[in-house]
C-alpha cells in the first residue's frame, strides 16, 4: 500500500474580507517618490544632487547658521515664582523640549533666550537686567505668566514691576496663571518663527502672544 504525503490545504485569499485589512488599504499613507531628504535640509539647501548611495547638498554658510540659531535656542532660566514650576515641567521628560534643540543653560554668556517665569519685583529687576545685558546678541525674551506679563494679581503692590517689558524688551508673551507646559511650548514655537523671520529679513516682528 502506497503512503502518500499529505497535501496542504491552502485557503483561498479572502483577506480582503477582513475589516481591519480593508481599512489598512484605504487609509495607509504612501511615501512620496521624492522623499529622499528631510524638509529641514531642503529649506536650507541651494541645490541637492542625488547619486547612487547618497546625495550632495550645496548651500551658503548664512543659511546654515540661521537654521542652527532657530533650531538650537538655549534659554537661560530665570524662575522667580510658581510659573517656574511649569517651566521645569516643560523641560522635563514628559514634554521633552530638547527635541526642539532647546537646552536650559545656567550661563547667560552662552544663552540666546531668557524665559522670565514669575513675579518680577523692583528689588529683582536690576539683577534681571544685568543677566540680560550679559547675553550675546541676537537675544530673545519670553515673558511667561500673568505676573511677568503685567504684574498679575500683585500688580497693585508697591514692590512689583508692572510687566517685565519695563525692564527688558519682550518678544513673546505667554498668558496664564500659571501657563501650562503646552502654552509655553506654543510660545517657544512662535519664538522660532520670529527667529526665522529675523534671520531672513534682519527685522524683528512685533511682540505678541500670538504672532501671525
Amino acid at each position: 500500500m502506497e503512503v502518500k504525503p499529505p497535501v496542504p490545504q491552502i485557503p483561498a485569499p479572502v483577506w480582503t474580507e477582513f475589516k481591519d485589512l480593508q481599512e489598512f488599504e484605504k487609509y495607509r499613507q504612501h511615501r512620496a517618490d521624492d522623499d529622499k531628504t528631510s524638509n529641514a535640509l531642503t529649506s536650507i539647501a541651494d541645490t541637492i544632487h542625488h547619486m547612487p548611495g547618497g546625495w550632495i547638498m550645496t548651500t551658503g554658510t548664512d543659511k546654515i547658521f540661521n537654521w542652527a540659531r532657530k533650531s538650537s535656542i538655549w534659554p537661560v532660566t530665570f524662575g522667580l515664582a510658581c510659573c517656574a514650576i511649569e517651566m521645569m515641567a516643560t523641560f522635563a521628560s514628559r514634554f521633552d523640549v530638547e527635541r526642539f534643540g532647546m537646552v536650559p543653560w545656567a550661563s547667560p554668556r552662552h544663552s540666546d533666550l531668557m524665559i522670565v517665569s514669575g513675579t518680577v519685583t523692583i528689588k529683582m529687576a536690576p539683577m534681571l537686567k544685568r543677566i540680560y545685558d550679559q547675553m550675546p546678541d541676537p537675544k530673545w525674551v519670553v515673558s511667561m505668566g500673568s505676573c511677568a506679563n503685567s504684574g498679575g494679581p500683585f500688580r497693585h503692590g508697591y514692590h512689583v514691576v508692572k510687566g517685565v517689558d519695563r525692564v527688558v524688551p519682550v518678544d513673546v508673551y505667554v498668558p496664564g496663571c500659571p501657563p501650562t507646559p503646552d502654552s509655553l511650548m506654543y510660545g517657544l514655537l512662535k519664538l522660532q518663527e520670529q527667529v526665522a523671520h529675523f534671520q531672513t529679513t534682519g527685522e524683528r516682528l512685533p511682540a505678541a502672544a500670538d504672532t501671525k
